[in-house]
């Protein structure tokens, strides 16, 4: 028998697939990369408020995520999403609670998104990527799933409003714990930040022959 909470996660999940075909033609890309068990974290893009969503709605596999705290302080909404599987982090220092937390799901077998832009993006482009999403994954011995969001910029950008726009998201192969072993931290956050932007160049090289 379910329980209340995943008949909400499933329920949310339905209601936002329809949404998103229907209002943005949405498409996603290569989600069997995504490893069906076990801890996972996706470190995604962010251009707009819908790209948790995005990201997740995808899945065949509940998500959990990291969410800015001011999110929190509307006690229904702060309710919803801690029920959808969200849990808090102030953004501009180092919120070891919000870490341990994040471990914590990761090595209890969670799929974790993340957002180590650290804001939306003012232009549409792959800002720079925070080191911290490393020592978490590091910390739980889990794999790191890049995805891209692409067009959720042009419906809901940042300081404007909504609107439909045809939205896309590609998810790339696993780094897993061994192959990050004995690679500098810059070199892995280059990384991962090319294969974010080439697989955005596909996206939308997909998008154009639409």
């Amino acid at each position: 028998m379910l329980s209340a909470k995943r008949l909400l996660w499933n329920t949310a999940r339905w209601l936002s697939a329809l949404i998103g075909v229907t209002c943005f033609h949405f498409r996603a890309y290569r989600q069997s990369l995504v490893p069906k068990r076990g801890g996972v974290l996706i470190v995604s893009n962010h251009q707009s408020y819908l790209d948790p969503v995005i990201v997740a709605v995808a899945l065949e596999r509940p998500s959990s995520f990291m969410a800015r705290s001011t999110l929190f302080v509307n006690p229904f909404f702060g309710a919803l999403i801690r029920n959808l599987n969200a849990f808090p982090v102030v953004r501009g220092g180092r919120d070891m609670q919000a870490v341990r937390e994040a471990v914590r799901r990761l090595e209890g077998g969670a799929c974790l998104v993340v957002f180590p832009e650290g804001t939306r993006t003012r232009d549409g482009h792959i800002g720079p990527l925070q080191h911290g999403i490393l020592a978490v994954a590091d910390r739980a011995g889990v794999p790191i799933v890049p995805a891209v969001v692409d067009g959720a910029f042009e419906a809901w950008p940042k300081g404007r409003g909504i609107r439909p726009w045809p939205i896309r998201v590609m998810y790339g192969r696993a780094m897993t714990a061994a192959e990050r072993r004995g690679v500098s931290r810059e070199d892995l956050i280059a990384r991962l930040h090319d294969d974010m932007e080439r697989m955005q160049r596909e996206l939308k090289q997909i998008a154009a022959r639409s």
